[in-house]
């Protein structure tokens, strides 16, 4: 998976803007805050409809301006493949492939393919749950639609049954009909418990592999998957719903399902989270990337976009040279305030005006 060209207007900083990529590596140099992320931010936009950076859709057009537009062209190894997206202050954006406008968000999906890395990744190891279900769910819905519809659906049962534990004091009411959101979630949840469970257990030996690489060899990664309900999720889900209902009844949110699902991560069998230093969890971070990286090669037969921003600012010397090794395998698209020129890569000299070289 390859992206040939980027065109922005409106977008971020940029008014008009066109970018020809390498296949291989491709890197954008320039100061802090002249861009550079944002064209990282629009091809991942492009890939999935959505930002790694806000959920308000119009903080992506350009102040001043009403509606904002990226183009991308991607080769996916058997055709080319043009996505345009428009991005309206007012109104629903318009997403096109070849030039057919498409109804969901999920039939961009799978089209094209990208792995995203930067500093703020962090969050993925040390913060809540919530950061390690979003990198679980955009990896796996990248080549997996069918997944991406089960967690629109359990989104969607799960609000009607934490509405209707609020609509009323009277729980005879309640009890009346919340069995039928009960079975509906314990039914879907099953999907994605499975889904996920496959996903992880993909992803751990890349991930180990990709750790003991980064750290050389002087560190072990493990990666648990955590669940209320290892086995016959569906009946135990259930089972939980049910004993758990007046204190969901009191709290007026559901607390048991794959909603509360989390990822265990461990170096030399302590919890990063709470005894990793900062550069220990960067690195599983990281390796948890690359680990992706390698996840959707399989999945799909090629290797995805390498999208990484700033992460040589994170990095000592060793890590940094190792990592561009690893860059090889996949098309890259790296960001960074200075480069050693003598690396084999296409630079882009982002301030203001756009140079390429």
């Amino acid at each position: 998976m390859k992206i040939k060209s980027l065109k922005l207007t409106n977008i971020r900083s940029y008014s008009n803007a066109f970018f020809e990529f390498e296949d291989n590596l491709n890197v954008l140099v320039g100061e802090n805050a002249q861009g550079k992320t944002n064209v990282l931010e629009a091809i991942f936009y492009s890939v999935i409809g959505k930002s790694f950076r806000t959920n308000r859709e119009k903080d992506l057009i350009l102040w001043g301006s009403d509606i904002g537009k990226i183009e991308a062209l991607f080769d996916n190894n058997y055709r080319d493949i043009k996505i345009e997206i428009i991005i309206k202050k007012e109104g629903k954006k318009v997403v096109l492939v070849d030039g057919v406008c498409l109804h969901k968000l999920g039939e961009l999906l799978g089209r094209t393919n990208a792995v995203f890395f930067s500093p703020n990744e962090l969050k993925l190891v040390k913060e809540s749950p919530d950061d390690r279900r979003k990198f679980l769910n955009i990896a796996i819905s990248q080549t997996n639609k069918r997944y991406f519809y089960l967690l629109s659906r359990y989104d969607k049962v799960l609000a009607n049954r934490n509405k209707l534990l609020k609509s009323t004091h009277d729980l005879n009411v309640i009890r009346e009909t919340i069995d039928i959101w009960d079975r509906s979630l314990c039914e879907i949840a099953e999907k994605i418990f499975l889904e996920r469970k496959k996903f992880v257990e993909e992803l751990t030996p890349f991930a180990e592999k990709a750790h003991e690489y980064l750290s050389n060899n002087k560190e072990i990664l493990k990666i648990e998957y955590k669940s209320d309900f290892k086995e016959n999720y569906k009946q135990n889900m259930l089972k939980a719903l049910q004993k758990n209902f007046e204190k969901d009844y009191k709290l007026g949110f559901t607390s048991v399902g794959v909603h509360r699902d989390d990822l265990n991560l461990f170096i030399n069998d302590k919890e990063v989270k709470i005894f990793g230093s900062q550069g220990q969890q960067r690195t599983v971070a990281l390796s948890l990337k690359l680990a992706e990286l390698e996840c959707n090669k399989n999945r799909i037969g090629q290797y995805p976009i390498l999208l990484l921003d700033d992460v040589f600012s994170e990095l000592d010397e060793n890590r940094r040279n190792k990592l561009l090794n690893f860059t090889k395998k996949a098309q890259t698209i790296l960001t960074t305030t200075d480069i050693n020129e003598k690396i084999k890569a296409k630079i882009f000299k982002i301030k203001k005006i756009i140079k390429n070289y």
